[in-house]
């Protein structure tokens, strides 16, 4: 991810990872995966997933996506994202 303001986006709390996302990223697509709803956002042109506990209303994880993982089918479904993960 790229440097914003000195420090790395991962290196910051989850809320204002979440916070970044939301005011500055581009939301993408929803899936469910288990017991998620994951939403993928695209921003500063890396594609980043929030994991989102709906039993316990809460964020668990935020996490680039990770291109050889089995979700991507689900999101082959809905959306085109070949070129970003070459």
């Amino acid at each position: 991810m790229n440097k914003r303001n000195g420090s790395d986006f991962f290196d910051q709390p989850i809320v204002e990872q979440a916070r970044t996302l939301y005011l500055e990223g581009s939301f993408m697509v929803a899936i469910r995966y288990y017991g998620y709803k994951v939403n993928l956002y695209l921003l500063n042109g890396e594609y980043i997933e929030v994991f989102y506990n709906h039993k316990e209303d809460k964020i668990e994880r935020i996490a680039p996506l990770d291109y050889t993982h089995s979700r991507m089918k689900f999101y082959a479904d809905q959306i085109r994202i070949s070129s970003v993960a070459s």
